[in-house]
């Protein structure tokens, strides 16, 4: 508008070159007295519209985007326009009119400096439209306000737009006078956003009346540490033993590091809970003792307890397993000690072949002696039981004396034939010592024995080997001419003559 409250923009009726607005006044038609040029009324002041400058920067928006339609005053004015209207006596053309008439202050247009630049005729943005469209209102709603009351003169009209609000933010209250119709709006005129995971009541679309209250819950981060797990959630404007409640965790005898009655600040906090748990612990070969605890995992179990552990003890779970209640901890304690014992060193043998002994046998030409050593043994013990022993090291004391041994280099005879013999005659023992006088496997008497060299061996036949007896023999078979003679009721039974 212009300074006579004439529109100066384009496509206006009636242009004014001279004179002040009040010069438009009629008396068949405008029943209010015009305001003097000096003196001001409205509850309005003093700044031009968008002029033709703007709107060729801007083509995007229509040259009808800011003229003021019926529909625009019946929605600000709420649900109520009718009775409104009435009760200041004027209807919807005249206050558009009057709002035309007057110079009026407008609300900063911000959105303009995100309103892209664009062709002549085309359709804004989306988001450029319901920006002008909310100015827009912002603007009507005080325009409105302030003609209903100039008409009036006691605001009894315009109060009737007014609404007394009572803001409610994370419990702490505040009372607002607003024009505006919804929820979101009213939280907007007075700057306050809502966040993605706060809580609302009612909701942004919802219309507002007069006395009702918003209430906004802001949400809160907190970031959960339960026994080593971590988690994060959102919460309201609570307690942290509300909000561990809310949340379901069990936080009956845990240690937090927070006091519990501490609100959760609107910028959120990191909460740790440790939880308490029922375990049963067997430490080496005591028995079962039963605790109650806060630590989540063995090794905070050990530090809680004041558990000396050894660089052998084990324990069972492992030292990072998470404890619950109903665990149960064992811990097998091991100890290990090196004692030294005296043992014997066994003489070393060294053996000599001699071919005029059968294979098999073997004589002791000297003894030898056994000498003596100390051992160092490493003796380790589980729970108090021993485990095992090992040989660390050790230290002879007392050297061995070589033991010499003959052993037999010739071949055994035959034996076939001999053993059928020596089951016949003495039942397959060649250890026979009947007592009548004739002894061994192949029962020789004491005289047959030596004549044939049997006492190289043994002094008697069944004190012989099996082998050497055969050896006499088979000097007694041969000295008969290969013949079985000797033998001469099993030889003939057996059919070797």
């Amino acid at each position: 508008m212009n300074g006579r409250g004439e529109p100066s923009h384009a496509g206006s009726a009636n242009p004014r070159n001279d004179g002040y607005w009040a010069d438009s006044f009629n008396a068949a038609t405008d029943w209010f007295t015009p305001v003097q040029p000096t003196e001001q009324h409205t509850a309005v002041g003093l700044l031009d519209r968008p002029d033709q400058q703007w709107s060729d920067e801007h083509p995007s928006f229509p040259p009808t985007g800011f003229e003021i339609t019926p529909q625009d005053v019946y929605d600000v004015l709420g649900p109520d326009a009718e009775d409104v209207l009435a009760t200041a006596e004027i209807d919807v053309d005249e206050v558009i009119r009057l709002i035309n008439a007057e110079t009026t202050v407008l609300p900063p247009m911000d959105f303009l400096e995100a309103a892209p630049e664009g062709e002549a005729g085309a359709l804004p943005p989306q988001q450029v439209t319901e920006a002008m469209t909310a100015w827009k209102r912002r603007f009507l709603k005080g325009a409105v306000a302030g003609v209903l009351l100039t008409l009036t003169g006691s605001g009894g009209a315009a109060a009737a737009m007014d609404k007394s609000v009572t803001v409610e933010v994370d419990g702490q209250e505040r009372t607002v006078n607003t024009y505006d119709d919804t929820v979101g709006e009213v939280l907007e005129e007075q700057g306050i956003r809502v966040g993605p995971h706060d809580a609302l009541s009612p909701s942004p679309q919802a219309e507002v009346g007069h006395g009702e209250t918003i209430t906004l819950d802001r949400g809160r981060l907190l970031k959960l540490n339960v026994d080593g797990e971590v988690r994060e959630e959102w919460v309201r404007s609570v307690t942290v033993e509300q909000a561990l409640r809310q949340l379901g965790v069990n936080a009956d005898g845990a240690v937090l590091n927070a006091d519990r009655t501490m609100p959760v600040p609107e910028q959120g906090m990191e909460l740790s809970v440790r939880t308490k748990k029922d375990i049963t612990l067997i430490d080496g070969g005591s028995g079962a003792k039963q605790l109650t605890t806060t630590a989540a995992n063995i090794d905070e179990l050990v530090k809680e307890q004041k558990l000396q552990l050894g660089p052998d003890d084990k324990v069972t779970p492992g030292n990072a397993a998470k404890l619950v209640t109903g665990a149960e901890v064992r811990i097998d304690r091991t100890q290990s000690s090196v004692v030294s014992v005296t043992v014997p060193v066994p003489p070393p043998v060294r053996e000599i072949v001699d071919n005029t002994m059968f294979k098999g046998e073997e004589k002791v030409e000297s003894p030898g002696r056994s000498g003596e050593k100390i051992q160092f043994t490493r003796i380790t013990k589980v729970n108090g039981d021993e485990s095992g022993r090992e040989v660390v090291d050790e230290k002879v004391t007392k050297a061995p004396v070589e033991k010499v041994v003959r052993v037999g280099g010739k071949p055994a005879p035959n034996s076939a034939v001999w053993d059928k013999l020596v089951q016949c005659e003495a039942t397959g023992n060649w250890a026979m010592n009947s007592g009548n006088g004739y002894y061994g496997g192949l029962q020789f008497d004491k005289s047959t024995w030596d004549a044939y060299g049997g006492d190289q061996y043994a002094p008697y036949p069944h004190q012989a080997t099996r082998e050497q007896q055969i050896a006499v023999a088979e000097k007694v078979r041969d000295a008969r001419g290969g013949s079985y003679g000797a033998w001469p009721s099993c030889s003939s039974k057996l059919g070797l003559d």
